[in-house]
């Protein structure tokens, strides 16, 4: 049946929301649930379209990225790293007015570019400087906007989880090289911060700002000479990036080396380099934490439960989708509605943003990332640019009212009701990122990939 495998994702869409808003229950259950779901369209080849998606899965290496960015995160706060970043960044930016909300969107893309998590974003930028933010003048209920909002850069720039899913499904690996999606969500990312400086500059001219200088008795100079070292963390991910792309990786490609460039994988290294970036800058404080097993089966591995759960259940349904001839079916949908791309789009950046005030960005492209991607590049969208909108659309999470984990974080953070922020969230932050998603897709904000 040539729409078999578009009813088998409406299942899967709706067993996933039915298992996380009214179940409650968690999400690499309804992951796996979904799969199950699909295969059943297989009729009595179930058993082999299960074991062909799982296999898929498994030899993925964006799941093992996803792993190990975990990991990164984990030996990043465990030996202070993370620490010594905000300190430089705080000597850098606690002496201008609205320093403290600047820093905030630093401190988002930054860990945006580290953790790719919304909700950690925003516990980390937030414990940081609400309560700084708060004392210069800034209302609670704006500060609790601010925090949640500038937390959707953790998906907002690469490496992130959403990016990974994206990566995973196999008509979009087959079409978008990986390190051009880097590059390209970097870009976007770049802009969304752009938007967020200048809002907080709008912002800051409705109140009464102050400067309180930081609680530090050292010089900037002095703050930097003791933490600089760990500004060496982002060689994990520039060394990848300058061997791939770019003016060297031409250069070492004339001297016959572009067969072993091409083998570099950034989803392998950048994680990886990481890693061992933070072992050598960080074992005195790691060592004897990281070799204490019980230390990590506390701290660690409950991290990978879900996030792990969540991906290989995801990456083996789209593979049994695909099987199920998902695609064919999706485009022949679209052929069919034959609307203008820029409405396409607009509608594609709606449903995305939709699913996602419930939803984290990562379901919300498990749920229906292939589907709005096949909608936009059917519109005449590149796959790249289609890519990078969708990804911006998901960006909205942290800020989407009701059920973003960003909302409430930031909220306990500034001792403010969420309710008083849904408003100016939806005002400031949805609706500017997804005119900015639109713009990319439709090639108005480019990319320079």
């Amino acid at each position: 049946m040539m729409y078999t495998g578009v009813f088998a994702l409406l299942v899967y869409i709706a067993v996933i929301l039915v298992w996380a808003l009214v179940i409650k229950r968690n999400m690499a259950e309804g992951m796996l649930l979904g799969l199950i779901a699909v295969s059943l369209f297989s009729g009595s080849q179930i058993l082999n379209f299960l074991i062909d998606g799982l296999v898929s899965a498994l030899f993925n290496e964006v799941l093992y990225a996803s792993l190990a960015f975990i990991i990164m995160s984990f030996l990043m706060i465990e030996s202070g790293l993370i620490q010594k970043i905000l300190a430089i960044f705080n000597a850098l930016l606690g002496k201008i007015k609205g320093g403290p909300a600047f820093l905030n969107i630093t401190i988002s893309a930054l860990f945006g570019m580290l953790s790719g998590s919304n909700s950690a974003n925003t516990a980390t930028s937030g414990t940081f400087t609400s309560q700084w933010m708060i004392e210069t003048g800034w209302k609670p209920e704006i500060v609790s906007t601010l925090v949640a909002g500038n937390g959707g850069l953790g998906a907002g720039f690469p490496p992130s989880a959403s990016m990974f899913i994206m990566l995973g499904f196999a008509k979009v690996s087959g079409l978008v090289d990986e390190g051009e999606l880097y590059l390209g969500l970097f870009v976007s990312g770049l802009y969304q911060v752009i938007y967020r400086i200048f809002l907080v500059s709008y912002l800051m001219r409705k109140q009464d700002i102050k400067v309180i200088l930081p609680h530090s008795q050292l010089s900037t100079f002095q703050i930097i000479k003791k933490n600089w070292t760990a500004l060496l963390i982002f060689l994990g991910a520039i060394i990848p990036i300058l061997l791939t792309i770019g003016p060297l990786s031409q250069f070492l490609s004339n001297y016959g080396m572009a067969e072993a460039l091409e083998s570099i994988s950034l989803l392998t290294w950048i994680p990886t380099l990481m890693i061992a970036l933070c072992l050598i800058l960080g074992w005195q404080q790691l060592k004897d934490k990281v070799l204490n097993i019980n230390y990590c089966a506390e701290h660690l591995f409950p991290q990978f439960k879900t996030i792990g759960g969540v991906l290989l259940f995801a990456f083996a349904a789209s593979e049994v989708l695909a099987n199920l001839g998902l695609e064919k079916g999706l485009t022949q949908i679209f052929t069919m509605l034959n609307l203008p791309k820029a409405l396409m789009v607009l509608l594609i950046a709606i449903l995305v943003v939709l699913v996602a005030g419930p939803l984290s960005s990562t379901a919300t492209l498990t749920s229906i990332g292939l589907i709005a991607f096949t909608g936009l590049t059917s519109a005449g969208v590149p796959p790249l640019l289609a890519v990078v909108s969708i990804l911006v659309f998901a960006s909205t999470e942290g800020a989407s009212p009701p059920a973003s984990g960003s909302i409430f974080i930031a909220s306990s953070l500034a001792q403010v009701e969420p309710e008083k922020t849904f408003y100016p969230l939806i005002i400031y932050f949805v609706i500017p990122i997804l005119i900015i998603g639109w713009l990319i897709a439709m090639g108005i904000l480019p990319l320079f990939v």
